[in-house]
């Protein structure tokens, strides 16, 4: 089973990333949450953007606040596609320190970086990407869309203007 990583610089980022871990277990993709900090814990950083690939792992989603040097050094060590989530921290500026520290990555480094908080999205976008080798998971994300296609044809019957 491919599993998707969901890591985080600091336990405050949880409230945001859950919502990526809730979207992807809902696909039933097995999923692996860790806070590794890429300024508190150098080490672990480095050990695990070497080696997440070696446990199974097939996209990583890192969220990060402040100066969000996470997604970027894990997309330097991981052969594996990273989507970074820009976290609005209390020491942010409001989320703009985030956006463009994920946004702005040289080349060679990708970076899928998605809105501020955005982490629905995040697991949106990993779950597709496991999807494009994993048909069950397809069908899951087809039937998801038609979910929500489904709630703006009701919502828009139900206008009552």
């Amino acid at each position: 089973m491919s599993k998707v990583s969901v890591i985080m610089g600091s336990d405050s980022d949880l409230p945001v990333m859950q919502e990526a871990i809730d979207i992807l277990k809902g696909f039933d993709i097995e999923v692996e949450v860790d806070i590794v900090s890429a300024h508190r814990t150098p080490e672990k950083l480095f050990d695990y953007g070497k080696n997440a690939h070696t446990r199974g792992i097939k996209v990583i989603i890192a969220g990060a606040g402040g100066a969000a040097h996470l997604p970027g050094m894990v997309a330097s060590l991981s052969p594996l596609p990273v989507i970074g989530v820009p976290v609005k921290s209390r020491n942010s500026i409001d989320g703009w320190d985030s956006i463009l520290s994920i946004l702005q990555m040289p080349g060679g480094v990708p970076v899928a970086t998605v809105a501020l908080n955005g982490a629905k999205n995040a697991g949106i976008l990993a779950a597709q990407i496991i999807g494009s080798s994993d048909q069950c998971v397809i069908d899951k994300i087809t039937n998801y869309k038609e979910g929500l296609k489904l709630k703006v044809e009701t919502a828009s019957k139900n206008l009552n203007i």
